[in-house]
């Protein structure tokens, strides 16, 4: 009997000892973060784009001092087109401003004296009115202070809300605030800060001079330029972001808006995680990642091969046509048992197995005489080959994508020798050129057009945008075809 009973205090005292420590681990999970212990301020790190400050680690919460300036200044928007930005920081997107959990976050805003307008900031990451814009609302030469506690982890969207909101967001006033976990995030090679935003122009896209804002084009959403880190190029050539083979990259990539859905692609990378809406829910193994207009996103993944990996939004005209594109150069050893490159090149024949034989590439093509078009008719049948063929590397009028692809407009490379054009048009070319004194590093390729058609097309190239005026004729082409 008394051991019986022993048995049963034993078990009592087991159970009451278990309910303890799940009433003490539910209390430690739904812990108020607003109760998190301040020690210590500091003063926060900002970071133009696309680079971001160091990371939280295992530091304490801390009182964080922010100061940022808005400042209005000129810019370009692409080669020969000014534009003039309005921005948190001096750059677009603004400071990247990194914080933890816990933070009790003073931030001052200050308008320079040289800008015309008054500005705020709504911060998607702030629990308080306006996520923290009528406290913030600030006439040019004065400055304002709020704080706030950071209350959530993840990464968040800062934009002005100042009547007409939708035009302050528009001239390039947003950008990321990231709160860590405590403990900070897992550690990886390279972090890079990227952010789209869609402009709205009076002029058409290309057209030069200082553009101003059209708001009839963004009540419309019909933009002229979709763009990374405010501007055309920002991410390319020389400001491309870099990583090493084996290395895990970390991108910060938030949607200013003001009003088109970003849908984010590394063309030759699969995302290994994705934080979904900059939140907890991580999604695995992604291709594209949906980013709506005031949101965020964080993917991470490892560069396991090296080249030049392409950044687009893969609504993708406006990557090849209004400036949603940036490059992420991997350099290191090859590994061809996960990428072989080219192993074989053929001829592809559709009409499959009556053709037995290939051809002999020795053979000199007899062609049979062709009536030359006049040169009217080429400039109009030249421009629809263009059009079909050329204008999302080289754009309307010639200019190319800085960095990406080289002008056709104005080109010291094209008009210098007509034949090498003809033929890189018939066989591609790949390597570095130096182009209007800029240097190029990418893939034309091998373009499958009739000799007609490359003839028609060079012609309507050489006779636009201040180039030589070349009457290319079919003979021409064909004389190149049969040299090589």
């Amino acid at each position: 009997m008394n051991s019986l009973k022993s048995i049963c205090l034993l078990i009592l005292v087991s159970l009451l000892l278990t309910n303890c420590k799940n009433k003490e681990s539910k209390e430690l999970a739904i812990l108020d973060t607003a109760d998190i212990y301040i020690k210590g301020t500091m003063e926060a790190e900002l970071t133009a784009p696309p680079f971001v400050p160091a990371p939280v680690g295992d530091r304490t919460a801390k009182k964080l001092l922010v100061n940022m300036e808005i400042i209005e200044k000129e810019g370009t928007m692409t080669d020969g087109v000014q534009y003039v930005y309005w921005t948190f920081g001096g750059s677009v997107p603004g400071s990247f401003i990194r914080t933890r959990v816990g933070d009790l976050v003073e931030f001052t805003l200050s308008n320079h004296p040289d800008n015309k307008l008054p500005h705020n900031i709504d911060m998607h990451a702030v629990t308080g009115p306006g996520g923290g814009a009528e406290s913030s609302f600030v006439a040019p030469g004065h400055s304002k202070t709020f704080s706030f506690k950071a209350l959530n982890p993840g990464l968040y969207v800062y934009h002005c809300a100042t009547a007409p909101v939708g035009m302050h967001i528009a001239n390039g006033m947003y950008g990321l605030i990231l709160v860590e976990p405590a403990g900070g995030l897992p550690k990886v090679d390279k972090e890079y800060y990227i952010m789209q935003g869609d402009f709205y122009t009076k002029g058409a896209n290309g057209e030069k001079g200082l553009q101003p804002f059209d708001m009839t084009k963004a009540i419309k959403e019909d933009a002229d330029y979709v763009v990374f880190n405010g501007k055309v190029g920002a991410l390319t050539g020389d400001n491309a972001i870099t990583a090493n083979v084996g290395e895990t990259v970390r991108l910060f990539v938030g949607n200013g808006g003001p009003n088109l859905t970003s849908s984010f692609h590394v063309i030759g990378e699969i995302f290994d995680k994705v934080n979904v809406e900059g939140g907890d829910l991580i999604n695995t193994n992604v291709q594209t990642t949906s980013i709506p207009s005031g949101g965020a996103a964080i993917v991470e993944f490892k560069v396991e091969v090296p080249g030049t990996f392409i950044l687009v939004d893969h609504a993708i005209f406006r990557a090849f046509n209004k400036g949603a594109l940036g490059m992420l150069k991997v350099t290191g050893e090859e590994n061809k048992k996960l990428y072989s490159g080219v192993k074989q090149e053929g001829i592809y024949h559709p009409e499959g197995g009556t053709i037995q034989t290939m051809p002999d590439t020795n053979k000199k093509e007899v062609v049979a005489n062709v009536v030359e078009k006049t040169l009217a008719q080429k400039l109009v049948d030249g421009k629809n080959v263009y059009m079909k063929t050329c204008f999302a590397c080289h754009q309307s009028e010639g200019q190319g994508i800085p960095n990406a692809f080289p002008p056709l407009a104005k080109s010291d490379y094209l008009n210098a020798d007509v034949k090498r054009a003809i033929g890189i048009v018939l066989n591609g070319k790949t390597g570095e050129i130096t182009v209007n004194g800029n240097k190029y590093n990418s893939v034309m390729t091998k373009q499958t057009l009739t000799d007609v058609q490359v003839a028609d097309v060079m012609t309507y190239v050489y006779n636009s945008w201040g180039n030589n005026k070349t009457n290319v004729t079919v003979k021409s082409v064909n004389e190149v075809k049969n040299s090589n």
